[in-house]
Order: structure tokens, then sequence, then C-alpha cells
């Protein structure tokens, strides 16, 4: 139960901004959508809705394609010094700073997500990861090359290649951190001298749009950042588009596969990040309260939706029934409440369709034969809320044990030697992330290398880095965020060779 004390009031600005008739930010201001159809924006709390955006339409998608792909060919962000690119990011990234109470407020109230979350992970990390990139502006090389070219006899060549940004790149965020993964498309798109179209998900647009007007006042020319609400209809039309050169996009891996056959009609340029089914070992070193709290903090950070969770625990046989023991205990006095009570420990997730989808895998799991130890069902109140669960019982072949729940659940199975830890652990289509727990320094040099994951963390789970690259193997997506070479992915590589 919230206290006076552990619940945070929102601010009267961001009252106000959530009550605002929300347009469309297209070519540097503004606009009514083309259309009349409004998408209601919920607050996961309470189930009521708190603000409705445009649902763009087709005309309204083209409209912002051509802002950003004429402000682009004008050059008048490609073409300027990357300094001044650099200086005009910097200042992005400060006006993020100087508004992070407004934000962190904004995102929990409409994805549901602790203040707490929001406050030093979302919006706190935001400004050095933009300061991050806003620096690499100035820092895109080419190289030079001594070729043997032999067409034109004693002629002399140089060699070289320059990066140049793509063009027009869609960005599609997704609902679980809408801002904070919106800023990892934007910002390197920018960087490397893109334009872009931000589409944040339907159900959570509401800091993308705050951030379209602390961009505008950052400077960022018409049309360099536009940014579209509307539905998977808007997504596809921006996918579909002829000028957009390159898709980014983070979400589930179903809409990742349906947007790579679209793009491969063209050879559109894609990034990428998709699910996790992440596994995390526990060798029977790992003390049981470190490895207990490792568990809570990888499987139900975020209430779980985040697709990097350890929702697969495996667990040496040696330290299983005290883990399991503990591990109940712990989820079973997890203090559940809304995202703006600093005290709540599981708030609610961010849809009723999406505690619909989480309940019907448990209730699947039970219908397969496994055992819920833990949470398992719905509370008796407002809003969205699914208490922790923790499962045990359930085959290697079980829906639950292969399919992304993307909430607060994990399953938890015994092993008995690393080998049989490794396969289990890689037995999975997807491959974004692991941990592995353990202070023998010889298992862990020898088992990560054979963890089939984007990231393997030690005594860790769920923690980022800027200069980390950060994506997934097999069907968790192509490409990498993050580190030196984030730029890449925006750019093409082009040969020059001159003959003198």
């Amino acid at each position: 139960m919230a206290t006076a004390q552990s619940y945070v009031t929102p601010l009267s600005a961001v009252s106000t901004f959530i009550g605002h008739d929300h347009g469309l930010f297209i070519d540097g201001d503004w606009r009514a959508a083309k259309g009349t159809e409004r998408l209601d924006v919920f607050d996961p709390s309470t189930g009521e809705p708190i603000a409705s955006v445009a649902n763009a339409s087709p005309d309204d998608v083209d409209h912002a394609v051509r802002a950003a792909h004429k402000a682009f060919e004008s050059g008048v962000w490609s073409g300027i010094a990357p300094a001044e690119r650099e200086r005009l990011l910097l200042k992005f990234a400060d006006l993020v700073e100087a508004n992070a109470e407004e934000l962190a407020q904004i995102e929990t109230l409409n994805q549901g997500k602790s203040i707490n979350i929001s406050r030093f992970v979302d919006v706190g990390g935001a400004p050095a990861y933009m300061r991050y990139v806003a620096g690499l502006t100035t820092k895109i090389t080419g190289e030079t090359f001594d070729v043997s070219i032999g067409a034109i006899p004693g002629a002399r060549f140089t060699a070289s290649t320059r990066r140049e940004p793509i063009g027009v790149v869609g960005a599609i965020a997704p609902w679980n951190f809408p801002m904070m993964i919106g800023l990892w498309k934007i910002m390197p798109a920018l960087a490397a001298g893109c334009t872009v179209v931000l589409k944040p998900s339907e159900v959570t647009p509401l800091t993308s749009l705050r951030l379209a007007s602390l961009a505008k006042e950052a400077g960022l020319p018409a049309g360099v950042l536009n940014v579209i609400t509307g539905d998977g209809k808007a997504g596809k039309a921006l996918v579909d588009h002829p000028l957009v050169a390159k898709i980014t996009f983070t979400g589930s891996t179903a809409t990742g596969k349906a947007i790579a056959r679209s793009a491969s009609d063209r050879l559109l340029r894609t990034s990428l990040e998709l699910g996790g089914k992440n596994p995390a070992i526990f060798l029977a070193d790992a003390p049981i309260e470190q490895a207990v709290q490792g568990a809570i903090l990888g499987g139900f950070f975020n209430n779980g939706q985040v697709c990097a969770a350890s929702s697969r625990l495996y667990i040496a046989r040696a330290i299983y029934d005290p883990f399991i023991k503990a591990l109940a205990h712990a989820v079973d006095g997890m203090t559940m409440g809304p995202g703006l009570d600093t005290a709540a420990q599981i708030n609610p997730v961010v849809s009723l369709q999406h505690r619909a989808k989480i309940l019907d895998h448990i209730a699947r799991a039970r219908q397969d034969g496994a055992q819920i130890v833990a949470g398992g069902e719905s509370p008796d109140r407002a809003g969205y809320y699914v208490r922790p669960t923790v499962v045990v019982g359930a085959g290697a072949q079980l829906a639950i044990s292969r399919q992304e729940v993307f909430g607060p659940l994990v399953t938890v199975t015994p092993f008995d030697d690393e080998d049989e830890a490794i396969n289990l652990a890689n037995d999975t289509e997807m491959g974004l992330t692991a941990s592995l727990w353990t202070n023998d320094l010889k298992k862990t040099m020898d088992l990560v290398p054979r963890i089939k994951a984007g990231t393997v963390w030690v005594n860790c789970h769920n923690l980022i880095d800027p200069n980390m690259p950060f994506g997934g193997y097999k069907e968790s997506g192509i490409g990498r965020d993050f580190g030196i070479h984030s730029l890449d992915g925006y750019s093409e590589v082009k040969s020059v060779c001159i003959a003198h």
C-alpha cells in the first residue's frame, strides 16, 4: 500500500503535457494527423485512459518520411561540420538531463514501471549514453590502402574509404523502455548524419513526443527528427516506404521476421534487436543469498518486461532445494503497487492484453504439468498486475521453457554437471543474453565461450554500458547497439580509387 511518504505526486508540467491534444511532429513542428482516428493511452496502474494520440495514416507516414528525405538531401544536417552536429546533440542531452524528473514521471505513468527505474535507468542513464554517441560524431573515419592495380602500365593509384550517412532511418521503438531504446536508435543515426522518423509503440508513445519538443529546443533543423504515433499499420507504412534507407527495430522476434521479409524485397538495410529466452546458470559454489538476489534482479527487473531478462534459471543440484526455497520466499514477499510508489517492488505490466498473454502462459504451464511454487495469478485490484511467479518442473520442450513470456515469471531447473547446464542453456532458438554465477575462475573461462549469446554476464545480469556492444545470436536479431562501431550500421562504405 502506497503511503504519503512513498508515493510520488506528478509534477504540474507532467499533468499539463499528458493533457495535450497530441499531434505528430513532422518537419520541425506539430501537425494534426490527416485522419481523425485517435489511440487511447492508459495508465497501467489503474487501467484508465490518461491521454490520446493520433493514429498516423499512410499519408502521415509519407509526409514524415518526405520531410526527413528533404532534410537529408539538402545537407542541412549531414552537410554541417561534425563538431556542430556534436554540439547540437550535446545540447539535446543537456535538455534531457534538465527535464529528467518530468520525463521519468511520464514514462512511469505511461509504461507502469517503477519510478525508481525510470529515474535511475531510463532517464538517469540517457544523458551519458547521448553524450557518448554525440562524441562519436567527430570520430567517423575511413582507411587508406596500398593497391596493386596493373590495368594502366606505369600508373599509380591511391585508394581509400569514406563512411557516408545512409539516408532516412525509420526507427521503431518498443513499449518496455520506450524513451531509452528510442534514444538508442535516433542518437547514432543522427550522429552519423542521417535523418530519422521515429515511431514509438502505440502503447507507450508519450515520452517520445516529449523528446521531439526537446530536440526542437536544442536546435535540430526541421525534418531531421520526426516523431509519428500510430499502430502497426503506421509501422508497416514506414518499413515499406521507398525513401526509407534503413529500419532499426526492437521488439518481438515474430515482428522482426516480418520486417526482414518485407525488407528483403528491396534489400532495405535493417538492424533488429529481438526477443530473448535467456538462461542464468548457477554453479554449486554460487552463494545462495547472492544467487537469489541475482535471480530476482535478472528475472523480475521491470516486471520481467526486458528482452535480456533471465527467464530460465539452471541451478546445480547441490544447491537446488535451498535455492528454490529461498527464491520462492523472497518472491512471495515482494511488495506490489503502482509505479509512482517508490516502495513497490512489483508494478503493473504494460497493458490489459499483455497481462492476458502472461496469464495464458501460466495456465498452459499448469496444464503441461509444471508446478507453480510462487505467484501464478493476478491480484483482485484495478490495473494490470500479475504476481511474480516461479515455475518448477517445466521440461525443456514445454512452451513455458521455449517462448518469451516477457513478464514477471521464471522457470527453475536443476542440472547435474556443467555440460548439461550448457546444453540446456543453448537449447533455444534465441541467443540474446545469458549469465553465469560462480567464483571459480577456470570454470568461468572455460564455460563463457560455450554459451551462445550476444552478451554473457558473470555474477551479474541486466547491466549495460554505452561502450559495450549489445545484440543477439540466432533469432535474437541482427546488428549491435552501443560501442564505437554503433554508427557503422547507419552509414555506407564508399571506396575511392584515384589514378595519378
